[in-house]
């Protein structure tokens, strides 16, 4: 059974001889810097080569399942500016570096009123340069023909929720999902009309070569939702179901999102919107366990993740993690419906002897 059966009949929620294994394979499971490939190459023992061709190896050595192809696409538009440890993206949001990582500073439409928000100069598809749309595509008929990987496209747009936090701040937004629904609805309503452009020009030209799409938006603390069901259900979730439905309209790949924190009683809305797979499903957070959510989703939803990273990775030793990735595939594993990957990002202070454990004892265990 190749990489492409394998998950096909994980998907599908059947028993397979080999749980599939993600590190790097789409933007959500990669690394938060890119100087740890460098690292984990020099744990491998590959030799020093290009920042790419070290990825590539890694991921080769490894053995791991799946490449991406894509990401949030960034539009170059009139708000658009940098300094030597600042940048403003195209959504008005200016990050600074603050030692780890550029962290929002300065939101566009903190404490604005309606009328702002009509004058604020939102995104256009047309602000994309057309050659990222055709060269994105090359890559992912590339690997679609010539590799077994599972292919997966990154998202091109963000979610609406967590975009509205970046760019009110997530004080004063949140307060509005309260108090001032009618400004949030007209900002979701301006963000999918960026959502839809962008979608139909990106699915059209990659839909057919992909296997699964990641989104990512963003609803859960350590111990508990932002927001209530009640609040997902009514204002987030008919914006959510439309950006999939109108992406599972142009291809047959399965929908992944990410969501950190816990939403464990989010799940049913999430559910509802046409969700296939939850990522980073991060076990140290509040009801998130694995054995609770394999137990009640287990057979609607796929589980991308859930080999902590927070605490396992980042300070157990290699043993305590092939243990734990031994217990979570027993849970999880069972008839399908997981696919094993870090519960985040990997952040530099992983050894990369941890993710080098993780990854092996992946491989081993479930065969």
């Amino acid at each position: 059974m190749n990489r492409r059966e394998c998950f096909d009949q994980t998907m599908r929620h059947q028993p397979v001889k080999q749980v599939p294994l993600d590190f790097a394979g789409t933007c959500l499971t990669a690394v938060a810097d890119p100087q740890y490939y460098e690292r984990l190459a020099q744990a491998l023992g590959l030799p020093k080569s290009d920042p790419a061709t070290a990825k590539e190896a890694i991921l080769r050595t490894l053995d791991t399942d799946f490449r991406c192809v894509g990401d949030v696409l960034h539009p170059q538009n009139s708000l658009c500016r940098s300094g030597p440890n600042w940048y403003t993206d195209s959504w008005g949001v200016t990050r600074t570096w603050t030692g780890l990582y550029y962290d929002i500073t300065d939101s566009p439409l903190k404490d604005a009123t309606i009328e702002d928000l009509k004058r604020f100069p939102f995104p256009k598809v047309s602000e994309i340069p057309p050659q990222v749309f055709e060269e994105l595509a090359r890559e992912a008929k590339t690997l679609w023909y010539d590799s077994d990987y599972v292919v997966v496209a990154g998202h091109p747009v963000y979610g609406v929720m967590e975009l509205g936090c970046w760019m009110c701040g997530y004080d004063d937004f949140l307060y509005r999902m309260a108090a001032e629904p009618e400004f949030v609805e007209l900002f979701y309503q301006k963000v999918y009309e960026y959502q839809k452009a962008v979608i139909e020009t990106y699915y059209s030209k990659l839909g057919a070569y992909i296997h699964v799409t990641t989104s990512g938006d963003d609803f859960g603390s350590q111990s508990g939702p932002l927001i209530s069901p009640a609040c997902f259900r009514e204002q987030v979730a008919p914006w959510m179901k439309r950006r999939i439905e109108l992406t599972k309209s142009m291809t047959k790949a399965y929908f992944f999102h990410h969501t950190c924190g816990s939403v464990y009683r989010l799940l049913p809305e999430l559910l509802a919107t046409g969700i296939d797979i939850l990522n980073p499903v991060q076990p140290g957070a509040f009801e998130m366990e694995p054995d609770r959510l394999k137990a009640e989703f287990g057979d609607r939803l796929v589980f991308w993740g859930a080999i902590d990273e927070q605490n396992l990775l980042s300070h157990g030793s290699v043993s305590e993690v092939e243990q734990e990735v031994e217990r979570v595939l027993t849970i999880m594993g069972e008839n399908g419906g997981f696919v094993a990957a870090p519960s985040h990002n990997v952040q530099m202070d992983v050894p990369p002897e941890n993710l080098i454990a993780m990854c092996r004892a992946v491989k081993a265990f479930s065969r």
